[in-house]
């Protein structure tokens, strides 16, 4: 890579780019210049590591902010000299390198910022999202989810060879698994895109897993729901992601829920609410009306005399329970009217309209 060529430049993306923009980039280019898609294309491969390479520190929130540190002091300049005191604009004072946050020298930042190994390498989270009965989000439960990740193909261990298949060295790595990046006098090492870190190339990739090494389940598992989980709450299962193509430590795995809506119940923060219809007598001369709680309990709630449409109860201690205090549950009138009255039924309700100096 050239000295004075940046990570941002080779994405082609902006300084002030988000995640979504750098990913999208990354994608573009990496199917452009993947070696499968260019065998015989070597500056292909070459290229493809550096945006890879790129895409790796600036994925990540706490690699890309110390590269944009030294980026902003000139460590990736043409002219950069490792530990050098450099002056910028007015807004800065000289700084050194070689005494920043603990560092012998700025080789060792950027050693720190980009890891020594192919087990270094971070595997992305997977994320999915997966429905949640009402019920199991107010209560707390279980949720299944099945999620597709990759495991070590069953047929070669991993290996990616065929079974009697001659194994030589890499030519691309020579044997070590990693390829070096060059980066403003520096030397990072990543592991070799062409055998994939193994540092080994078969003469005959195996059938299964078609020299991969690894292979695509469906995993299935159950996700703990916690008592007044809500829309779009997130949970993090570390481990529980794709597989390191090296042996090192597996991806997350990054679940969201989604809270399916219920025929009777909604929340408001840690209240419930339901609805429930009464017709004009009993809204009227009142009455008693069995109403049923989240937990399966019925309760018994009187409803006065002269109770108007969409007057709320309040039945204590019946809602959603966080942090050992619960809500309450709101119980909500709605007032059906007959849709049809008969002749005597209509010759009584204008009686009562006349006695009670009722318009109509």
């Amino acid at each position: 890579m050239a000295p004075n060529k940046d990570y941002y430049q080779l994405l082609g993306v902006s300084d002030k780019a988000d995640d979504s923009e750098i990913k999208k980039a990354y994608r573009r280019l990496a199917k452009k210049y993947h070696p499968d898609a260019n065998p015989d294309n070597k500056q292909a491969a070459e290229k493809f590591k550096e945006i890879s390479e790129a895409y790796s520190v600036l994925n990540d929130a706490e690699k890309r902010k110390k590269y944009d540190m030294m980026r902003r002091f000139g460590a990736f300049s043409s002219g950069g000299h490792p530990g050098a005191r450099t002056r910028s604009d007015a807004r800065y004072q000289e700084v050194d390198f070689g005494g920043l946050g603990g560092f012998s020298g700025l080789g060792d930042i950027f050693s720190s910022i980009f890891g020594r190994g192919k087990r270094d390498v971070q595997v992305e989270p997977i994320e999915v999202t997966t429905s949640v009965p009402f019920r199991t989000a107010v209560l707390g439960g279980k949720a299944p989810i099945t999620v597709s990740v990759s495991e070590a193909c069953p047929t070669c261990g991993g290996s990616g060879a065929a079974a009697g298949a001659k194994v030589s060295s890499c030519g691309e790595c020579h044997g070590r698994g990693t390829v070096s990046f060059g980066q403003g006098g520096f030397a990072v090492n990543r592991p070799c895109p062409r055998c994939r870190g193994k540092g080994q190339i078969p003469s005959e990739s195996c059938g299964k897993c078609g020299g991969e090494g690894e292979v695509e389940i469906q995993k299935r598992m159950l996700v703990t729901v916690n008592p007044a989980t809500e829309n779009g709450h997130k949970v993090r299962l570390k481990g529980q992601g794709q597989r390191h193509p090296s042996g090192g430590k597996s991806g997350d795995l990054l679940v969201t829920f989604k809270i399916e809506p219920d025929r009777f119940f909604r929340r408001e923060t840690d209240d419930l609410v339901c609805t429930v219809p009464i017709n004009v007598a009993q809204a009227v001369l009142g009455t008693k009306l069995k109403v049923r709680t989240i937990r399966g309990q019925h309760v018994l709630l009187r409803i006065p005399k002269g109770t108007q449409a969409g007057r709320r109860f309040r039945i204590k201690g019946h809602g959603v329970e966080r942090n050992g205090k619960r809500g309450d549950q709101l119980v909500e009138v709605k007032v059906n009217l007959p849709d049809k009255l008969d002749k005597r039924q209509e010759e009584l309700l204008k009686q009562f309209a006349e006695v009670s100096g009722l318009k109509y």
